[in-house]
């Protein structure tokens, strides 16, 4: 049996935690916020007609055999925790320039023949032709990638892909290189294209291999938890107490003790002694475990490439707009939020918020989210993360998220959903406070922007490994759980 400490108690932790103490591990989590969960935020707002809940970070679960076959593998079973619900729409798809919403859903013949009718047969053909090639990426990445650790570009390099699935995955390709290739429509590139903020990138960097997002997602489904994303967190953590883990909020480790090329233990605030352990697992950002835990400038200096973020609305609205459970407003010029969030520094174009950006909505249609006659709105923007360099965007500055707020609205009401007369409230939640409630440096959401290598789960000294979205195999609550697989699986069982 080993002493093992997992630092955070976001999904990653919790998964890895259940599934070392089901394996006969002594198993701490130690999480500097009051609550569990981490991204995976949850907020009430009370008011006079009721209480509205919300979601604040994921909306969506994929991929669920993931999470049946975490729960499992610690003795339960997923429906005696959680109450999915299938989405259809998964995503409503509202374009530019008018004309009818295309809506995605989880039967490949049928969505393309809603492709079809709303862009027309071309599209359609289109579409078909590029899902084969996302079948094999999906394949390959899934076989190879997703299930086993991969430290390294050698490690990459050394799999044993065949030359089929090289040419489908397409090593140098960026994802806007393969939807022109494939697509004629400009719609659907732009549909594509939108796969890539799912790791937080920019589509015309990221690697075409992200092809398998939208084929994980478009294949096996998007699911909603009735009572929101959160109750997810809430079933880890019963899994984990049921088998014995002590879980400690409102404890922040401050360093992980290692000599001698191995861990030894962390350091609390607050706490003079030591909390020794054989193992530690950090469910942090690698950013934050190379620059404050565990410094280690080698790591650090390839964790450069950061995400974006995201700026979000808490919109209570009185009324029924009949929205889908999630809608995509895009812009006219999607080029033009990259070049917004991301900035250009090297040609001393900084950061800055779009002006005409994306707009994605989530509007739940769950009695317990909401007071009757009323929609609880979950809005979400790209955006850069929280900072003063070049490629960030302080947040903080006085009048800023206020009036991104009153723009965000504009855009909405200029793409026919004006709710403006319609607010019960509004709430705002920039980059920077998702750093200050999460530790996420800067609020950038998935930690390094997407790409087929993540940080290693495995550390720089022995006993010492990463989970969560910033780590391999990369962001997302499907990825995230199966980082704690990998790690889980690396570090055995006690007997």
């Amino acid at each position: 049996m080993a002493r093992i400490v997992v630092i955070g108690a976001g999904v990653g932790g919790l998964a890895t935690a259940a599934r070392l103490a089901v394996s006969g591990h002594e198993v701490t989590v130690f999480e500097r916020s009051d609550t569990v969960g981490g991204k995976l935020g949850r907020y009430v707002h009370d008011t006079p007609a009721g209480s509205f809940h919300f979601d604040t970070g994921p909306s969506l679960l994929t991929l669920p055999q993931v999470f049946h076959e975490l729960f499992e593998a610690t003795g339960a079973k997923l429906d005696e925790y959680l109450d999915l619900v299938a989405l259809d729409p998964i995503v409503r798809h509202v374009f530019p320039g008018g004309g009818p919403a295309l809506d995605s859903c989880a039967d490949p013949d049928e969505f393309a023949a809603r492709i079809g009718v709303t862009l027309g047969d071309r599209a359609a053909a289109d579409w078909r032709r590029l899902w084969r090639r996302a079948a094999r990426v999906w394949t390959a990445s899934h076989r190879d990638i997703l299930r086993r650790t991969v430290d390294s570009p050698r490690d990459l390099a050394a799999l044993a892909w065949r030359l089929g699935d090289l040419a489908a995955i397409g090593p140098g390709r960026t994802l806007r290189g393969l939807g022109r290739s494939h697509l004629s429509d400009p719609r659907l590139r732009m549909l594509l294209d939108r796969y890539a903020t799912y790791t937080g990138a920019d589509p015309r960097r990221a690697p075409a291999a992200l092809v398998a997002v939208p084929y994980a997602e478009l294949t096996f489904g998007g699911w909603y938890l009735r009572g929101g994303l959160g109750t997810l967190a809430d079933a880890l953590l019963s899994r984990c107490l049921d088998l014995g883990v002590t879980v400690r909020t409102g404890e922040t480790v401050t360093r992980i003790d290692a000599a001698g090329g191995r861990v030894h233990g962390v350091r609390l605030a607050g706490v003079h002694a030591p909390v020794p352990a054989d193992v530690v697992v950090a469910n942090a950002d690698a950013l934050t475990v190379y620059r404050d835990l565990l410094p280690h400038p080698g790591r650090l200096a390839a964790l450069t490439d950061r995400s974006l973020a995201g700026f979000v609305l808490l919109l209570g609205v009185r009324g029924d707009s009949g929205l889908a459970h999630h809608n995509v407003f895009f812009p006219a010029d999607y080029d033009a939020e990259f070049d917004a969030v991301f900035g250009d520094p090297g040609r001393g174009v900084r950061a800055r918020p779009a002006t005409d950006p994306t707009v994605f909505v989530t509007v739940a249609d769950d009695p317990t989210a909401r007071p009757a006659g009323h929609e609880a709105w979950f809005v979400l923007v790209n955006a850069a993360r929280h900072g003063t360099a070049p490629d960030a965007v302080d947040w903080r500055r006085p009048g800023l998220a206020d009036a991104y707020a009153d723009r965000i609205l504009d855009v909405l009401a200029a793409r026919g959903v004006d709710i403006r007369d319609r607010l019960v409230f509004r709430e705002t939640r920039t980059p920077a406070d998702l750093d200050a409630a999460t530790a996420a440096p800067g609020g950038s959401i998935y930690g390094t922007a997407g790409g087929l290598l993540r940080p290693a789960n495995r550390g720089p000294v022995h006993g010492l490994w990463l989970v969560g979205g910033s780590s391999h195999p990369g962001g997302g609550l499907p990825m995230v759980t199966l980082s704690a697989q990998i790690v889980a699986d690396e570090i055995g069982p006690a007997w």
